[in-house]
């Protein structure tokens, strides 16, 4: 079925500070995956509250999915025209929540936004378990962002719509990892889709602390996925304790090389990827981590190198490095958009819509 119309859309003109978002990064990765449907059948109408939860053969066909949609100016079908989206950010967020928004707008739905949980019934104690049942009412599917860990999980008893967690305290952030994961598989498809040899295995450097991150650690469950492709992952950290009780077990028994080491700069030179974080949340507010570990123009980056970071950035990453090829950060944040729309549309049970194939 067809999705596109040729027609000009703004997120396809591109800055010259872009130039890994164009279109033929997505077209390959396109070539590289073969089409199937059965994988996306399988998250249609489900919650999304963890990475763990997904295979790498559904994380494939979400990317070619995701891949589709970057490749396509314009949707001449519009798989959610009717679908309303809850759209419930009670953390201060900037990209997630626009993305989401800008994701299911492309996809013909309607959003109803919360974006402080004072103007809500919360303020007046109400129960997460009556809000669920409120939200059955209003909407198709809920994306939930809360400092509180366990909300998520507590909202879904009494939820009868598909729940998405777009972070969850220090817990998880599972649609920010797909984004992270899908930014490497367009740059390199290979890495994803089938025996990597190991002179072409890539080492991932991770400034960040799996145990205080949501985003880290819902990263490193998705690179678990994809053991072929990595020879190691090095863990930059100053930190004495990084993992939580059988994190880095968890890790290692699904075949990932960990090491941890305190300084930046002696790792760089042999670093294809590095993901930099530093923020934590605890609570309702975060805390910077990461003193002293620092990338700029001047730090021993190897040719090639490509550096993520899910954003908001603070010194830890220099406006030096956004002009170079390494930095792929902003077409991270770009991607993310696609790659919220493949899920988005599959846990609707819209991929009839796009595919050749009924719902199940």
């Amino acid at each position: 079925m067809p999705l596109v119309n040729y027609t000009e859309d703004p997120l396809h003109v591109l800055h010259p500070k872009d130039g890994a978002a164009g279109t033929d990064r997505p077209k390959a990765l396109l070539a590289a995956v073969e089409e199937d449907p059965d994988p996306l059948l399988k998250l249609a109408a489900s919650h999304v509250v963890s990475s763990q939860q997904f295979s790498r053969d559904e994380l494939l066909q979400l990317f070619r999915l995701a891949a589709q949609y970057e490749t396509t100016p314009a949707l001449m079908h519009l798989p959610l025209a009717g679908k309303i989206l809850i759209s419930a950010f009670y953390e201060p967020s900037t990209r997630t929540r626009l993305s989401f928004e800008s994701a299911w707008h492309r996809l013909g739905g309607s959003v109803m936004s919360i974006t402080d949980p004072k103007s809500t019934g919360i303020a007046k104690g109400e129960s997460l378990a009556d809000i669920a049942e409120m939200f059955n009412n209003y909407g198709d599917v809920l994306v939930l962002r809360s400092s509180d860990g366990e909300a998520a999980h507590n909202m879904l008893e009494n939820l009868r719509i598909p729940l998405v967690n777009a972070g969850n305290g220090i817990d998880e952030h599972p649609t920010q990892a797909l984004a992270d994961v899908y930014a490497l598989a367009k740059w390199r498809p290979e890495l994803f889709t089938g025996e990597v040899a190991p002179e072409q295995r890539i080492k991932v450097g991770i400034i960040g602390v799996p145990s205080r991150m949501r985003t880290v650690r819902s990263l490193l469950r998705l690179l678990s996925l994809f053991p072929q492709a990595i020879d190691e992952i090095v863990l930059v950290s100053r930190e004495d304790e990084n993992f939580d009780p059988g994190q880095r077990e968890e890790l290692e028994e699904a075949g990932i090389s960990l090491r941890v080491v305190h300084d930046l700069d002696p790792a760089l030179p042999d670093l294809d990827v590095v993901y930099i974080n530093a923020i934590a949340w605890v609570g309702d507010t975060f805390e910077a981590m990461g003193e002293g570990l620092k990338l700029d123009r001047h730090s021993p980056l190897k040719e090639g190198a490509v550096v993520l970071h899910p954003l908001a950035r603070g010194e830890e990453l220099s406006t030096d490095l956004d002009a170079t090829p390494h930095n792929w950060y902003f077409a991270q944040a770009r991607g993310a958009v696609f790659v919220r729309m493949a899920l988005l549309t599959t846990v609707v049970r819209r991929i009839s819509a796009v595919m050749d194939t009924p719902d199940g």
